[in-house]
């Protein structure tokens, strides 16, 4: 079973993680933390956007907001 696990490290370790190695060694903080910038703006985008369509349903009362919506409630 540890040779499993072992496979699973290698996997991340060796081949998909590889090219993050690169960052690793810049000399530059900015430079290194590049593609956390990149995924940062890429969330702060999306929660732009998904607030947006949250805020057009609202408006449109589509949405049922009555108590006994839910049997629960």
């Amino acid at each position: 079973m540890s040779k499993f696990f072992y496979g699973i490290e290698d996997l991340f370790v060796n081949y998909l993680f590889a090219p993050l190695d690169f960052f690793r060694f810049m000399h530059s903080w900015w430079g290194a933390n590049t593609i956390n910038w990149i995924f940062f703006v890429i969330g702060l985008i999306a929660a732009v956007y998904w607030m947006g369509q949250l805020k057009i349903f609202n408006d449109s009362g589509e949405e049922d907001k009555s108590i006994s919506s839910h049997s629960y409630l």
